[in-house]
C-alpha cells in the first residue's frame, strides 16, 4: 500500500497537494477558502477537486440551492389577485358571463381571460355551457376563501428577497404556482464540500512537500543546462485520456471511393449520367418492352417537370423501334406490338446505371472499358433491406475477342481486390446472354451470399447502338456492400446519421483516405 501511495503522490498536480494541504488545516474548508489560501483561481480548485475525486482521494458534494422570488406578472397577480380570481368575482354578483365579454368584464386581456378559463375548470369554480362562463356551486362557496396558490403569493409578496424554503403549508399552493408561467423566478446557487476519503488521508500521513515542477522545456533551458536541477512531475501512461474523434469519410463515401480507385486501376475510364432521363435510355436501349413490369407507376418514378425528355439520334431511334418490332438484322422476333415514340420521350429519374453503359456505347468508338458510380430511384417500401434510392456500380467492356470468359476474370479479378473469394452461377437478365450473378463467401457467416449481376449485352441491344463487337457488363449495389462489410442488417443504418455508430467506425476503414 506504502508503495501505492508514494506512486500516487510523485503524480499529483502541485495544485491537487495544495488542497490537500488545505484539507488536513481545515477539512470543513470551501473552494472559495482555499482559493484564497492558496491564491488559486476557484476553476483551478475545482480541476484540482475533480482530479482528486477521480482517484479516490477525496468525495465532492454537490448541493444547489433554489431561491424563488415573484416576476413582474406574479407581483401584479399579488397585488389585484389572478385571474380567475378577478373573475369568480365578477360571477359572484352575475352567475354568468358571456364568453366575449369574459375579459372586458373582470377588467384583463383575452390571453389571461383564456388561461383564466382552465383554471376555472380545473379548480371547479366555473363551468362552460352554450358559450357562457357559469359560477359553480363551489364557486360560490370559495368566493369568501383563499386558494392555496393565492396564499403562496401572499407568502412570496412578504418575502421580496425570495423564498429558499416552505411550510408545509405553503407547499400545495408553490406546486400549483410552478405549473403556470411567468410568474416565479428561480436562482440557483450550486456550493460544494469536500471529504478526505481513506486514500486522502494516508498520503496526507505519508507527507509530501509542496515544490514547483516542470511540465515541459524551454530552448533555454536546454541550453544552459538548467533543466538538470528541474524537478519533473512524472507522467501516469496508464491513465484516461479524452476521446478523439477525427473527422473522417461517410462509410458509403469511403466504398465509393475504394470502387472508383479499383476501377481506375485496372484501366476503366468513368462516366456519370444524368439522374433524370428519357425512357429511351433507362428502358428501351435495353431492349426491354414498352408493356414490361418494371416500367409501371409502382416500380418508376415519372415526372412531371420536365414531362418528356428528346429522343436521340433518329437512325438508332428507328433501329431500336424495329429491333423491339420484329428483332430487325439481330436474330431475334422482337417484342411483336407497335413501339410508342410517346412512351420512350417519358421523363424518369433512372432506375439503373446501365442506361448510362449504352449511350457511351453510342457515342463512343470500341475498345471501351468504362464504369459509373451513381445514385438510382425506384419506387421501393422502405424496410430493413429495401430504399427509393441507393448507389448502383457498372462496368461495361467492349471490344473484338471479349468473350463470357473474359467476363468471369474480370469479375473474379474485380472482387478480389474488395477482398472476396467469389463463385459464379447462371442466372437471367433481359438484356444479357450469358448471364451470370456473383456470390462472395463470408467466413463469419460460413455462407455464400449473391452481391452483383453481370452477363453480356444482347444483340438486339448492341446492333441499334452500332456495335458490331461483344460487350460485357456488371455491376452490384454499394449499399448491400457496406451492409455486409460494416456488419450491418438494416439498410436505413446507412443514412440515420447514428453518430456514435459512425463516431466507432475505424478512421480509415482499411483503405487510404
Amino acid at each position: 500500500m506504502s508503495e501505492d501511495i508514494k506512486k500516487t503522490i510523485s503524480e499529483l498536480h502541485i495544485y491537487e497537494k495544495k488542497l490537500l494541504k488545505e484539507l488536513e488545516a481545515n477539512p470543513e474548508a470551501t473552494p472559495e477558502e482555499i482559493a484564497e489560501n492558496c491564491d488559486m483561481n476557484i476553476k483551478a480548485v475545482m480541476s484540482a477537486a475533480g482530479s482528486l475525486a477521480s482517484k479516490d482521494i477525496i468525495e465532492v458534494d454537490k448541493k444547489v440551492q433554489e431561491t424563488y422570488s415573484l416576476t413582474d406578472d406574479g407581483l401584479e397577480y399579488a397585488e389585484h389577485g389572478l385571474p380567475e380570481r378577478r373573475i369568480l368575482n365578477v360571477l359572484a354578483d352575475k352567475d354568468q358571463i358571456e364568453m366575449k365579454n369574459l375579459a372586458e368584464e373582470a377588467g384583463i386581456d383575452k390571453k389571461e381571460a383564456n388561461i383564466a378559463i382552465g383554471w376555472l375548470r380545473r379548480k371547479n369554480w366555473a363551468q362552460i355551457e352554450k358559450g357562457s362562463v357559469i359560477i359553480t356551486d363551489f364557486g360560490k362557496d370559495f368566493v369568501s376563501k383563499i386558494d392555496v396558490d393565492e396564499k403562496a403569493l401572499d407568502y412570496l409578496k412578504a418575502n421580496v428577497d425570495g423564498v429558499k424554503l416552505f411550510t408545509d403549508d405553503i407547499m400545495d399552493g408553490f406546486k400549483k404556482l410552478t405549473g403556470r408561467k411567468n410568474i416565479l423566478n428561480v436562482k440557483k446557487e450550486t456550493s460544494h464540500s469536500f471529504k478526505l476519503l481513506p486514500k486522502g488521508e494516508a498520503i496526507l500521513k505519508e507527507g509530501f512537500t509542496i515544490q514547483e515542477q516542470a511540465t515541459q522545456l524551454t530552448h533555454q533551458q536546454l541550453k544552459d543546462g538548467e533543466w538538470k536541477s528541474l524537478q519533473y512531475r512524472p507522467y501516469d501512461i496508464n491513465a484516461e485520456a479524452p476521446i478523439v474523434f477525427a473527422g473522417k469519410k461517410h462509410p458509403l463515401r469511403v466504398i465509393i471511393d475504394e470502387i472508383r480507385e479499383i476501377f481506375l486501376n485496372m484501366g476503366f475510364s468513368e462516366d456519370n449520367g444524368e439522374f433524370v432521363e428519357s425512357a429511351f435510355w433507362n428502358f428501351d436501349s435495353l431492349f426491354q418492352p414498352q408493356d414490361h413490369a418494371a416500367r409501371e407507376m409502382q416500380d418508376t418514378f415519372y415526372l412531371k417537370n420536365p414531362l418528356t425528355c428528346d429522343l436521340p439520334d433518329e437512325k438508332l431511334v428507328r433501329l431500336t423501334a424495329e429491333t423491339h418490332e420484329t428483332g430487325a438484322d439481330t436474330g431475334s422476333i422482337g417484342w411483336k406490338y407497335d413501339w410508342s415514340e410517346d412512351i420512350a420521350r417519358q421523363s424518369v429519374l433512372r432506375t439503373h446505371t446501365t442506361g448510362i453503359s449504352t449511350k457511351h456505347l453510342f457515342e463512343h468508338e470500341p475498345p471501351i472499358k468504362m464504369f459509373s458510380v451513381g445514385r438510382v430511384f425506384r419506387r421501393e417500401t422502405f424496410d430493413y433491406k429495401h430504399l427509393p434510392e441507393f448507389h448502383q456500380v457498372e462496368g461495361l467492356v467492349c471490344d473484338e475477342g471479349i468473350s463470357y470468359q473474359n467476363l468471369l476474370g474480370t469479375l473474379k479479378e474485380f472482387y478480389k481486390k474488395l477482398g472476396f473469394e467469389v463463385r459464379f452461377r447462371p442466372a437471367y437478365f433481359p438484356y444479357t446472354y450469358l448471364s451470370t450473378e456473383t456470390e462472395i463467401y463470408l467466413e463469419e457467416k460460413e455462407s455464400w451470399i449473391e452481391l452483383g449481376g453481370a452477363g453480356m449485352f444482347r444483340p438486339e441491344v448492341l446492333k441499334p447502338l452500332g456495335i458490331n463487337q461483344p460487350a460485357l457488363a456488371f455491376g452490384l449495389g454499394i449499399e448491400r456492400l457496406a451492409m455486409i462489410r460494416y456488419d450491418v442488417e438494416d439498410i436505413r443504418m446507412l443514412y440515420k446519421s447514428d453518430i456514435k455508430w459512425l463516431r466507432e467506425l475505424p478512421v480509415d476503414n482499411g483503405v487510404e483516405l
